[in-house]
């Protein structure tokens, strides 16, 4: 279907999607360029992305307590938002505090909903044209610059079963979980989860207390179920979510950006060498204990079923929290959720088969399977999508260089050589599912593709998995600004080794591109080595890693990594939200 007559609007920037990501994204721009015509287009009916009104269920909460969970020019004040100290954050207040968020720094005339981005053409200026429904009528729009905020939590993944034409009652995708609470969440009804991440948790904790039979299936030829903690761990009893930005935890964890806090020497001894790396064994041993001995896994053979499968050292931003408010392994011990480890062998009429010869009569299944890594538009032309790193396409890289850069990463962190045996079971869902890319995203300082350095015209947000959404969303918002505005640009802490140099087939005289293209190498190769029971085979994905990596972006916008006091506090406090207040004023008076 060709445009409509209406002429083609021309701005300087569109952001698309409304979550943490694309409303910092905004926001920041705008501080930075006031002047500039900016819009933000989200497909959906509100603001939110991941809590946007059409995802929050009942009995939704973050992850995230107080104070943990924001932004650091706008905290989340108790009085107006009405959470306390030590409680998670409700769902729809998460909602609220984006749209006040939103509200306060004017950039809701910015918003245009239900405005669902089809396509993006790159024309041969450098500037992108956009194809976007709205109100089913096609209108275009050209905009010099282009942030895609849409993440990898924004496209469902559904696998298909064999047998579901004849199933007759809801299968669906957890996401969709508000949209079937009326007719599924009966009391005495029984009902089926399938999935062992954080959502399945999630949605079997709303099933299970609404008075419902739940069974829930973990796949036998999967990851097995994720690592729930107490939000408070250690024998000190430390809040996890602090712990996880305490500068002196996070040179515990591999990083192979891990030189950007400052603090080479003490990672190096930690990481290559014998007595190094048997401290940190010993520090991820006593977290995994700790979490165990507390969940209490052992103490009955129901909850044993929930043990995680691979140590906590391998599992990255799925390692999750109990934000629960009654205890969810009561609710094991007790019958009303049913756990099952197979997998579903085939549908028929209201009964779920699974591979252990167990019929399963349920009144709906409740998919908690992931997501797509595809962005929800289509980027043209044809071919693209390879230059500009996408997992889905064929690596951009050259395989020598993505071969050197594997033994590399193998030399300076020598225990990623033993990562855990993979399940002998294990198979994808499908050839659709994230298992099954070719490789990660290649994107510098995971944002930006290399191809589209010079041009200064596209970024992502949103591709990197953690828990420390706020503090990473708004230090990339501010990066991408500079960036885009030509007062920073991306240059390796790295350099290609000569041998490498000699051996690959980069048509690339530029001795700087060499080195960024290392860089990136090295940094999208990681994660597959350092997160193979997360998703780092196909995005960045961290927990103790993010301090470091917002330090790396600090480092790259001439601003100071040292947030804190004196070297004490800088080492041994966590960082938070407040550490970092009044980031954009202070890069603007520098420039």
């Amino acid at each position: 279907m060709a445009p409509s007559a209406k002429a083609i609007e021309t701005v300087d920037l569109v952001v698309i999607g409304a979550g943490w990501n694309g409303l910092a994204a905004i926001k920041t721009y705008c501080e930075v360029n006031p002047h500039h015509n900016a819009v933000l287009l989200e497909a959906a009916s509100s603001i939110g992305g991941v809590w946007a009104q059409h995802r929050l269920y009942k009995g939704l909460n973050a992850n995230n307590l107080l104070g943990t969970y924001e932004f650091s020019d706008f905290p989340m004040d108790e009085k107006v938002f009405g959470v306390k100290p030590g409680q998670h954050i409700p769902g729809d207040v998460v909602h609220r505090y984006l749209e006040a968020y939103a509200n306060t720094f004017g950039v809701l005339g910015r918003i245009r909903l239900n405005h669902s981005v089809e396509s993006a053409q790159r024309n041969v200026d450098g500037t992108w044209q956009l194809r976007v429904w709205h109100e089913e009528k096609l209108v275009t729009i050209n905009t010099k610059k282009l942030i895609v905020a849409t993440g990898i939590t924004s496209q469902a993944y559904l696998p298909s079963f064999k047998g579901q034409e004849v199933f007759n009652v809801p299968l669906f995708h957890c996401r969709d979980m508000l949209q079937h609470e009326g007719q599924i969440l009966r009391s005495e009804e029984r009902v089926t989860i399938f999935g062992g991440t954080k959502s399945a948790w999630d949605a079997a904790y709303t099933c299970a207390t609404s008075g419902m039979k739940v069974d829930w299936v973990i796949r036998e030829s999967g990851h097995g179920p994720v690592w729930m903690s107490p939000p408070y761990v250690t024998p000190l009893k430390r809040h996890l979510e602090k712990l996880v930005t305490t500068r002196f935890l996070t040179w515990f964890s591999p990083c192979i950006w891990g030189a950007a806090d400052g603090f080479t020497s003490v990672r190096n001894f930690l990481h290559r060498t014998w007595l190094g790396r048997k401290i940190v064994d010993a520090f991820w041993s006593v977290l995994a204990n700790d979490v165990v001995q507390l969940n209490g896994y052992d103490q009955h053979p129901e909850t044993k079923k929930l043990k995680p499968w691979v140590s906590p050292f391998w599992v990255a931003s799925s390692l999750s929290i109990l934000n629960y408010p009654t205890d969810f392994f009561a609710l094991i011990k007790d019958g009303a959720i049913k756990v099952h480890i197979a997998d579903i062998d085939h549908l028929s009429d209201h009964i779920i088969h699974l591979s252990t010869g167990e019929d399963l009569p349920t009144t709906a299944l409740i998919c908690s399977t992931g997501w797509r890594c595809t962005p929800n538009l289509k980027f043209l032309p044809e071919g693209i999508d390879r230059k500009m790193g996408f997992p889905w396409s064929e690596d951009p890289l050259d395989a020598a260089m993505v071969q050197a850069a594997d033994k590399e990463i193998l030399l300076r962190f020598p225990s990623l050589q033993n990562y855990p045996a993979p399940n002998p079971k294990f198979r994808p869902l499908d050839d659709h599912a994230e298992a099954a890319v070719p490789h990660p995203f290649r994107l510098t300082r995971f944002m930006v593709p290399l191809s589209s350095i010079e041009d200064r015209s596209l970024a992502f947000m949103g591709i990197v998995s953690s828990i420390d959404t706020s503090l990473i969303a708004q230090t990339q918002a501010l990066w991408i600004a500079a960036y885009f505005g030509g007062q920073l640009t991306p240059t390796a802490i790295e350099r290609c080794p000569p041998a490498v140099r000699a051996a690959i087939d980069l048509k690339i005289d530029d001795d700087d591109e060499i080195d960024l293209a290392w860089e990136t190498t090295l940094h999208s190769e990681f994660g597959r080595y350092r997160c193979p029971g997360g998703f780092g085979r196909r995005n960045p994905d961290f927990v103790f890693d993010a301090i470091p990596y917002i330090d790396l972006m600090l480092r790259d916008l001439g601003l100071s990594t040292e947030r804190k006091g004196g070297l004490f506090s800088q080492c041994f406090y966590s960082y938070g939200a407040e550490d970092y207040k009044g980031l954009v004023d202070e890069w603007k008076a520098k420039t």
